[in-house]
């Protein structure tokens, strides 16, 4: 995995735990539980093990944002028109999400796999930003903790 920090426009150099739109990142999670347990939605008992539960956390998301933001966003990203970004979303990060979220169909029931698609987005986004695999995999393994231990 590539180093941790990134330059931004300004010349600024940031580790991407340092930096206020990771922590923004971060927050979505409980605020995405939080609405997701007042709406009283549940993703019902999928962790029935410790030892899947531990895949679910920590194995799962290694191995998903390796090939998702690791390689095909990246793949991606070298043709021309998914280079472009819109509201800090490139159509490579777009096209790598829905991907993601079909993916997810095979496991999941279909609005489950609906709604992956937006943490996908960010967890896109934090690769674009940071380039770095460590910005969307923390992101995905504390999402994914979330979701199997809170709900």
């Amino acid at each position: 995995m590539a180093n941790s920090s990134v330059r931004l426009k300004s010349g600024r150099i940031v580790i991407f735990w340092r930096d206020a739109h990771y922590w923004l990142a971060v927050l979505a999670g409980p605020v995405a539980w939080a609405a997701l347990h007042v709406l009283g939605v549940s993703h019902g008992s999928q962790a029935s093990s410790p030892f899947v539960l531990l895949l679910s956390i920590l194995v799962y998301p290694c191995i998903e944002e390796w090939f998702f933001r690791g390689t095909l966003q990246p793949w991606l990203r070298s043709y021309a028109p998914l280079v472009h970004e819109r509201f800090a979303i490139s159509g490579a990060n777009l096209v790598a999400s829905i991907s993601f979220a079909i993916l997810h169909l095979l496991q999941h029931a279909p609005i489950w796999a609906v709604l992956v698609f937006f943490p996908s987005l960010i967890f896109g986004w934090s690769m674009e930003r940071f380039k770095t695999l460590w910005a969307p995999v923390s992101l995905h393994v504390f999402y994914n903790a979330g979701f199997f231990l809170v709900l």
